[in-house]
């Protein structure tokens, strides 16, 4: 039987879900060995030998089975995962119920800054609503008011310290809540004022923010563009493993671990993302993915959302900075792994 060549951008044979091109193909030779082409060329040719097939349908369908069978093993380099259950993270991650589920309702009311700062928005907004500016925006009297709750007097001072807060922009984690709450269809602008939809009076009336919180959840990990929120370049692919993040942090957080841990598993499982990042004067390319990776997923998305505490190491000269990470109770409430690694 002919040897089937594969295409860069053919879905990879390891099972990852990932084009050729952005997997196996040109496997770094530093990375952990997860079962290259060239290995998997050579399980295939131990498992075709001494058999004999009638047609190609039969042998292709020895093939796919065989695909199967070793897809649906654990890998050490997915934490173990098997390469079908990273597929399904990846490309399903609020539709694979076997794997991961998202109650709809928490069971207690959880805290967050992002809830922090949307029910500073819901009381603002109130029955009347709230009047944007000219551009738009929440006006500046709410947003100082807003800042102030949130941060508390000293970290508002130096916050404040080289310039006020005078629009919406100036407190981005206020700006990212209103925008958040917005894709998850909570508030919107009605006759030139910002309301609560219909939806998000009826969710905090039956639930309070216990009901709203996974659909701000949901927003956040899929619908913003996490890429807004810093100057980092656009890597797309650290949001869309988001869920394997997650299943991170459910599995190792209980422990207090650095931010460099998780960024080890994180290029562990995909290490040719490294070849997607340009190398700039001062950062190295594997600097650019961890700092990006870090910043984005566990400090603007597990922080932020109140998933996991995430804490600056103090004395930290490095300009790719390190945190302490654990996980938050909230995480083992919000996200239902249904999975053993």
């Amino acid at each position: 039987m002919a040897k089937h060549d594969i295409g860069r951008n053919d879905p990879c044979p390891c099972g990852s879900g990932l084009k050729y091109k952005k997997c196996c193909l040109g496997r770094r030779k530093d990375a952990p060995d997860v079962g290259g082409p060239s290995d998997l060329h050579d399980e295939i040719r131990q498992a075709l030998e001494g058999r004999n097939f009638e047609s190609l349908e039969e042998a292709n369908a020895f093939l796919a089975a065989h695909m199967q069978q070793r897809n649906q093993q654990p890998e050490d380099d997915f934490a173990g995962l098997s390469s079908e259950q990273m597929h399904r993270l990846l490309y399903y991650p609020f539709d694979a119920p076997e794997l991961v589920s998202f109650p709809q309702t928490l069971a207690e009311e959880p805290g967050a800054p992002i809830l922090t700062l949307f029910n500073l928005l819901v009381e603002a907004i109130g029955e009347q609503g709230l009047k944007p500016t000219a551009k738009g925006n929440l006006p500046r009297k709410f947003c100082r008011q807003a800042a102030l709750a949130f941060w508390g007097e000293e970290a508002y001072r130096n916050h404040t310290k080289y310039g006020d807060i005078n629009k919406e922009l100036d407190f981005f984690e206020l700006h990212v809540t209103r925008l958040v709450a917005e894709l998850a269809g909570l508030v919107r602008k009605y006759k030139g004022r910002f309301i609560l939809s219909r939806n998000c009076r009826t969710l905090l009336a039956q639930g309070g923010v216990a009901a709203v919180y996974p659909r701000l959840l949901r927003a956040g990990a899929g619908e913003f563009n996490w890429g807004y929120w810093d100057r980092h370049a656009e890597v797309p692919f650290i949001q869309q493993s988001f869920l394997f993040t997650l299943y991170l942090l459910s599995r190792y957080g209980n422990e207090e671990r650095s931010s460099a841990f998780y960024e080890d598993h994180f290029l562990r499982a995909f290490p040719l993302l490294l070849d997607e990042m340009e190398p700039l004067l001062s950062w190295s390319s594997e600097q650019q993915v961890r700092s990006c990776f870090t910043l984005r997923t566990l400090v603007n998305f597990a922080g932020f959302f109140g998933l996991a505490t995430v804490e600056p190491v103090e004395g930290e000269l490095s300009y790719v900075r390190e945190y302490r990470v654990m996980k938050s109770p909230l995480l083992d409430k919000a996200v239902l792994f249904g999975l053993k690694g």
